[in-house]
Order: C-alpha cells, then sequence, then structure tokens
C-alpha cells in the first residue's frame, strides 16, 4: 500500500552518505525488523528487513534517476510469501 519496491542489497553494498541525523528506527512484531523513516516527512526510504537480516532494503522508487540499477521487480500478492501471518 505504500508503493515501495523493495530493492535488497548486502549491508557491505549499502552506504549512507548524508541524512543520518534525520532518521529514525521503528520496530513492531516480532522487532527483527529496522523500519528506518525520515523523521521530518515520513518517507520510508529504507530499512533492516527481517526476511533478509544481512541486508538493507532500499526502496527503489527513491532513488534517483539515472541510477544506473538495473531491476528485476517480481511481483507477490502480500500474502503468499515468507513470513506471512494468516
Amino acid at each position: 500500500m505504500t508503493g515501495y519496491l523493495h530493492l535488497i542489497v548486502p549491508d557491505d553494498d549499502f552506504r549512507l552518505i548524508e541524512g543520518r541525523r534525520e532518521t529514525t528506527t521503528y520496530r513492531f512484531g516480532t522487532g527483527a525488523a529496522q523500519h528506518i523513516f525520515c523523521s521530518q516527512c515520513g518517507i520510508k526510504s529504507f530499512y533492516k528487513p527481517r526476511s533478509h537480516p544481512k541486508g538493507i532494503s532500499i526502496n527503489l522508487r527513491c532513488l534517483d534517476e539515472r541510477h544506473g540499477v538495473e531491476a528485476r521487480i517480481v511481483k507477490f500478492d502480500g500474502k503468499n510469501h515468507a513470513g506471512a501471518v494468516a
């Protein structure tokens, strides 16, 4: 519902260049995922997912144009994926 397009990269391949002070982290449920978002506008541009504990999920929609990333979008219905609760 938020329009988040996950681009998961290994921890070692992610570097936040600026803006760390403007972020805040929220955990809910199991507490395993770290939901990091802008404390000013509320946009979640990246986070530490429970499903990939050694990676960072970047919102592809938050990257600048001409970022050079070739992404393969894999659709899922939000109900039938790993970690879904019935």
